[in-house]
């Protein structure tokens, strides 16, 4: 069983800066052999992808957050990570992590694996 844990969330002004964490773990898991993406959900919207990041480390990233987010991944230390600049507050959601074998499965939200969320909160 595969465990994911998200940290690095909190409240933030407009303009500022938070860097995700989603720490992996479970028998046999290995970072490396995942396709990975953190998701995001507002109160009273669907959940979205925000970026994806391949095993050979392509990145993609939803238009919204093009040129302010970056999403990376330490394999060494099972972590997936997301760095969010010039927040705005229309970034205030719930993030999760995700993992999956599939990157189609990973691109459709239907990921195997999920954190439980962390929340971040941006102030105009």
């Amino acid at each position: 069983q595969v465990q994911l844990v998200e940290s690095g969330g909190g409240s933030v002004q407009a303009g500022g800066s938070l860097r995700l964490s989603c720490a992996g773990s479970g028998y046999l898991y290995r970072a490396s052999n995942y396709y990975m993406g953190w998701f995001r959900q507002a109160p009273g919207k669907e959940r979205e992808g925000v970026a994806t990041i391949y095993i050979s480390g392509v990145t993609s990233y939803a238009d919204s957050v093009k040129g302010r987010f970056t999403i990376s991944r330490d394999n060494a230390k099972n972590t997936l990570y997301l760095q969010m600049n010039s927040l705005k507050p229309e970034d205030t959601a719930m993030y999760y992590c995700a993992a999956d074998s599939s990157p189609a499965r990973l691109r459709a939200g239907g990921a195997k694996y999920w954190g439980q969320g962390t929340q971040v909160t941006v102030s105009s």
